[in-house]
């Protein structure tokens, strides 16, 4: 059963876990224009992300789509090499 989500990078992570990183590697300002959410953007608070978040399925994808989008990003992978 383990073997089920070893290729979904959202296993294990946890709602707060995303917010939290997303809000360190763009901050409020930045991450309000990516997901357009007004508790992003009028007095942010994790708290208030986070309670909206649950509670609201489409804002939720999106903000898990911005976090997939930041893995790849900055996987060292991703580092280009000189040619």
């Amino acid at each position: 059963m383990a073997d089920t989500q070893a290729n979904n990078p959202l296993h294990g992570v946890t709602l707060a876990h995303m917010l939290t990183e997303l809000e360190a590697y763009y901050g409020w300002a930045q991450l309000g224009q990516a997901v357009r959410i007004r508790c992003f953007t009028h007095e942010p608070s994790m708290a208030s992300s986070l309670k909206f978040l649950r509670r609201t399925p489409w804002a939720r994808e999106q903000v898990e789509a911005l976090y997939l989008e930041m893995l790849r990003d900055t996987a060292p992978d991703r580092q280009e090499t000189p040619r």
